[in-house]
């Protein structure tokens, strides 16, 4: 699995313009700044730290929760072939 719940919890942790992006087959979550930075050049964002709150609607779910968010993520990111 390359999303894993740790990954949008750690999303989660972070300030509101971050987001969980996969750069050369591993996650990050990066600020709305670093997009642009060139180390993030070809970056696929998976999810917004904004998107993911609308979807949990919470900003302390469980882990239940998380691990469901992030296995249909996982399925999403490996359709498009990252």
């Amino acid at each position: 699995m390359t999303i894993s719940a740790q990954d949008l919890r750690r999303l989660l942790d972070a300030d509101d313009t971050s987001a969980l992006v996969l750069i050369e087959g591993r996650t990050e979550v990066i600020s709305a700044e670093q997009k642009h930075e060139d180390a993030y050049r070809g970056a696929l964002e998976v999810i917004s730290r904004g998107e993911l709150m609308e979807r949990i609607g919470s900003a302390q779910p469980s882990e239940d929760q998380l691990a469901a968010q992030a296995s249909t993520l996982d399925v999403s990111v490996n359709e498009l072939g990252g």
